[in-house]
């Protein structure tokens, strides 16, 4: 029994856009990491932060972002990686919280083959996911529905953002 295979050729266009937009700068996520009043940072670490995907595979999307920049998980010292996961764990919590999601995808894409769009700086999604959702709707009509707009899903996620 063979799988099935559904493309998803809209992202490579993303990916080639998000690579020529990152020449021009030096990286998005270390330009982001010193606006921490920025409408997509939802939480601010000493060596971490929780923004909002602006381009989301569904509300309430997610990146753990170190502020240091580097590409890969073993490049993190240990401080670093002891706030990506308590900064992942926090994110968690404030999905869940606003979201009731049925469950939660977190992962770390790590370089361009593993299909990173920002391949040079490492990042963590987290991602709320329901039994009825429509992510496939990007690979069958190139559509991502998406039932608020970007500064509705901010205010939802930090007023869910556990208190310290």
């Amino acid at each position: 029994m063979s799988m099935g295979r559904i493309w998803a050729g809209w992202r490579r266009e993303y990916v080639e856009d998000v690579a020529n937009n990152e020449s021009k700068s030096e990286c998005v996520f270390c330009d982001l990491s010193g606006q921490e009043d920025s409408f997509q940072v939802i939480a601010a670490g000493e060596d971490s932060f929780a923004a909002i995907n602006i381009h989301p595979y569904t509300s309430g999307h997610l990146l753990v972002i170190p502020r240091r920049h580097v590409g890969t998980l073993d490049s993190l010292n240990a401080n670093e990686a002891n706030s990506i996961m308590a900064m992942t764990q926090a994110a968690t919590t404030a999905v869940n919280s606003a979201y009731a999601p049925d469950g939660i995808n977190i992962g770390i894409n790590q370089g361009r083959a593993a299909g990173a769009g920002l391949p040079n700086h490492l990042h963590v999604h987290v991602l709320p996911r329901w039994i009825a959702d429509t992510n496939f709707m990007t690979s069958v009509a190139e559509a991502r529905v998406l039932p608020e707009a970007l500064d509705e899903t901010c205010d939802r996620l930090r007023a869910a953002w556990p208190k310290k």
